[in-house]
């Protein structure tokens, strides 16, 4: 007689339950080496990873790749939207928002000047000026609204 074999959340739950002993023998089906500390949160961490991993894959070559370079150098690559990193330093963006023309320096190094404040993006210029959450490329018509995609697509 055979033993079922658990699906991937049967085995996801059970594990708070194990023993350290029965986490430990999961461990060494998994990983060909043990850690160098033995918290079990962070054995129940990487278990649940490496079950996932093998369940539903793992991350993408060009992924791996790229966490791998933010580990080896230590740091992590711009990811403005490409639209914002398209501007020119010293672009003047304007827009006019309740009746006032609200004006946003690009800056050399990639911020946003407005009203003598540097911003990290336009979405945090666009909150600033709106006092909402807002995509500051479609606030600053640098991209279309989804209104606009979806009207472009029909």
């Amino acid at each position: 007689m055979t033993t079922p074999t658990l699906s991937i959340n049967e085995q996801l739950t059970q594990l708070p339950n194990l023993t350290m002993y029965q986490l430990w023998e999961q461990w060494d089906q998994l990983f060909d080496r043990r850690p160098g500390h033995h918290q079990r949160t962070y054995l129940e961490s990487r278990i649940t990873y490496k079950l996932q991993e093998r369940e539903y894959g793992g991350l993408p070559g060009h992924v791996r790749r790229k966490l791998e370079e933010i580990g080896r150098t230590g740091e992590v690559p711009n990811h403005k939207r490409r639209a914002e990193n398209e501007l020119a330093p010293g672009t003047a963006l304007l827009r006019e928002f309740n009746g006032i023309t609200h004006r946003v320096i690009v800056m050399d190094d990639g911020k946003f000047q407005f009203n003598d404040t540097v911003f990290n993006s336009l979405s945090k210029v666009a909150r600033e000026i709106t006092g909402t959450i807002y995509s500051g490329p479609v606030f600053f018509g640098l991209k279309p609204t989804s209104r606009d995609r979806k009207a472009a697509r029909a």
